[in-house]
């Protein structure tokens, strides 16, 4: 046993006070008046072997008073196994506000909730003098009470710094030498190597356990078809995940379009598995449409709700570069709304080119280098290219080649010479599983007469083939380059050396080119995690030198993000200030430009966390500033702390003890030796 302050062993010299008393203790005598000695009241006497025992147990009882009073003022302690000095510093405190913290433990109450007290009882710990670091809330360095007051402001946040930032910012600050960390340790999130990178700092590691339970959440949405149109089906993918423990056999799946209603399904998802629903909605017109879709899923209720947005697509820009006259490649794209079709001939408008999302070039005899600049750099921004090759001599040759290498295609061979005679051959029928076409074909056409075509150009690889010649060769083939795709013709179209202009074919596949080339660069939905969004709005007399003046505003939450533009592109770079999920509408001068879904990450909806026993694998025997603390267990961790690296203190039994003394004394002069009435004796008359 050890002191906190022996000087308070002085005190021990009030002993003298009670045996003082002791010695010098007088008693008075008791007067009895009486008249006739036959009426004396027989006592029963008292030896003084009895009085001095008595005696000897007051004075022992006061005695014990005064020594365990003087021990209390000592604050004796059993030193810990680990014994370290407590002086004043810097104590940092890590409380992880995630979305995952806001799951039950086995006894209902939060994993937020059970860090905040945890971290609340630290100070018990540590002397007057020490100060608090609360990366989560504030760079400050705290007292005491405004450390456990800031601790109750802590609440959960969609966008919250990861444990390992904020161990880094800790560990950045001078003189922190200790650092609890409470969080659940999710294995997707949660980065070992982050900690423990100052070897003099100390780190307590204190995994808060979460309940075993399911958790269905959605995964993401996806699309059958890029391009949407009002008024018609869209097919909707959603894919749905289980990040919990144990399998959900009816979870109810709602979709809502708007405030309406248009899915409800049940279906089952397995433990650590996805399962993937299908759906068909409308919209009724081509304004933006706020959707979600909404899981039934108790008791993990944070990731319920997924956001995303619906709008009809515009009109998809085709600029065709071929000789002046008309072919059926205008005739196609004009007989059709949704496409905005130019054609170019002579003086191209290369701003046109550049803004496209289709350009067809129809047998040019020739690519300018200017041309060729253009188009690789429309189809690196993600535009499509579609190649139709003339039936040209060398010269043209050797500009195609070149424009074929510099958009990473490969060795293309030419197969005819000008002059010849070209030979029709059969285009081979498409496999009916190719996503390219995609209820294009139906069970009574699948034996249609296919075209024919004379190929003038031969390639060995492609990324896709579409249509392919009876004898094995390529016929129209894609090819990536850059964000964009290049589709790659075998045989011009004229009618010597196709048939294909004429054929029913002809129509599903120049759409399905053109519907492929369409690109949003607004996201159905995107992750308050992300950071960065990047949005193609047409921002009318915006100067893209000024100050920022697009805001982000939801409800009554208005912020202005970092914002930057980028070849005619905005770039919003989402603030801390943004942590709940919702639809955020983009405003540029009390203006809605347009509304972006975010959503939590869906990393926070994997319920797998890493165990104590775990955490100390993974450390290993190397680094021992890294210590682990096992939950579940009766004692806090401020009281667990005092065990290993304080000590136990015994100040509350010398209370104790002092009171049971207190006690004693009282009962020795109450009872002990007390003298009992005797019958009268009988007197004659």
């Amino acid at each position: 046993m050890a002191l906190t302050y022996p000087w308070f062993l002085l005190g021990l010299l009030a002993i003298a006070i009670p045996i003082v008393i002791h010695f010098f203790e007088l008693r008075r005598p008791q007067r009895i008046l009486f008249t006739n000695v036959g009426f004396i009241r027989e006592i029963k006497l008292v030896t003084a072997r009895q009085r001095k025992l008595k005696h000897l147990l007051i004075l022992l009882a006061r005695v014990g008073v005064v020594v365990f009073l003087v021990l209390l003022f000592c604050q004796p302690f059993i030193p810990a196994p680990e014994q370290q000095q407590q002086a004043g510093g810097v104590i940092a405190a890590i409380v992880d506000t995630s979305p995952s913290m806001a799951v039950e433990s086995e006894n209902g109450q939060q994993l937020l909730d059970q860090a905040i007290e945890q971290a609340e009882e630290l100070p018990t710990v540590y002397p007057a003098s020490a100060r608090y670091l609360l990366p989560t809330a504030t760079n400050s360095l705290l007292p005491a009470g405004a450390f456990q007051t800031v601790l109750q402001q802590v609440s959960i946040s969609g966008q919250a710094r990861s444990v390992a930032s904020l161990l880094d910012r800790a560990q950045r600050t001078p003189d922190v030498r200790q650092t609890f960390v409470f969080s659940d340790f999710q294995k997707n999130t949660f980065n070992l190597r982050a900690v423990g990178a100052d070897t003099l700092s100390q780190v307590y590691l204190v995994p808060l356990r979460g309940k075993q339970t399911a958790n269905v959440y959605v995964d993401s949405v996806l699309l059958d078809d890029a391009f949407v149109r009002a008024g018609s089906d869209i097919g909707l993918r959603v894919r749905l995940r289980n990040g919990g423990t144990q399998a959900v056999t009816d979870c109810q799946v709602k979709v809502f379009v708007g405030n309406r209603q248009v899915a409800a399904l049940r279906t089952t998802v397995n433990a650590h598995e996805s399962s993937t629903i299908a759906v068909r909605v409308q919209l009724q017109n081509s304004a933006l449409a706020q959707c979600r879709v909404e899981v039934e899923d108790v008791p993990v209720t944070f990731d319920n709700t997924y956001y995303f947005t619906l709008q009809a697509a515009a009109q998809i820009g085709i600029l065709r570069v071929a000789p002046p006259k008309a072919t059926a490649v205008d005739r196609v794209y004009r007989n059709e709304s949704m496409f905005a079709l130019a054609s170019n001939s002579q003086n191209i408008d290369y701003s046109r080119l550049n803004a496209a999302n289709l350009i067809v070039v129809e047998e040019v005899a020739q690519i300018s280098p200017a041309l060729r600049e253009n188009m690789v750099r429309a189809v690196n921004q993600g535009a499509t290219l579609v190649v139709v090759p003339p039936a040209a001599g060398p010269d043209a040759q050797t500009t195609y080649n070149q424009l074929f290498r510099t958009l990473g295609i490969g060795t293309v061979q030419w197969q005819a010479a000008a002059g010849t005679t070209p030979v029709l051959q059969d285009v081979a029928t498409p496999a009916l599983q190719n996503p390219f076409f995609q209820d294009v074909f139906s069970a009574s056409n699948q034996r249609a007469v296919m075209p024919k075509a004379a190929p003038v150009l031969r390639w060995s690889r492609s990324g896709t083939d579409v249509l392919k010649m009876r004898n094995g060769d390529g016929y129209l083939a894609g090819f990536p380059s850059g964000k964009g795709k290049v589709y790659l013709f075998a045989a011009p179209f004229s009618p010597a050396y196709s048939t294909f202009t004429q054929h029913a074919l002809f129509v599903p596949v120049m759409y399905r080119l053109a519907m492929l080339s369409y690109r949003s660069e607004q996201r159905l939905a995107y992750r308050l995690n992300q950071g960065t969004v990047a949005l193609a709005i047409p921002v009318q007399g915006a100067d893209q030198r000024d100050e920022p003046v697009v805001s982000l505003r939801k409800d009554s939450l208005t912020v202005i993000p970092a914002q930057r533009w980028e070849a005619g592109r905005l770039r919003l770079t989402l603030p801390a200030t943004v942590q709940e999920p919702g639809f955020y509408q983009v405003v540029y001068n009390n203006k809605i430009l347009t509304t972006l879904a975010l959503n939590l990450d869906k990393a926070e909806s994997e319920l797998t966390y890493y165990s104590a026993a775990e955490l100390r694998q993974l450390i290993g025997p190397k680094r021992p500033n890294i210590q682990v603390y096992e939950p579940g267990t009766d004692r806090s961790v401020a009281a667990h702390y005092k065990a290993q690296r304080v000590g136990t203190p015994l100040w509350r039994y010398c209370l104790l003890l002092a009171l049971g003394c207190l006690l004693a004394e009282v009962l020795l002069l109450r009872f002990m030796g007390r003298r009992q009435p005797q019958p009268a004796a009988a007197v004659a008359a």
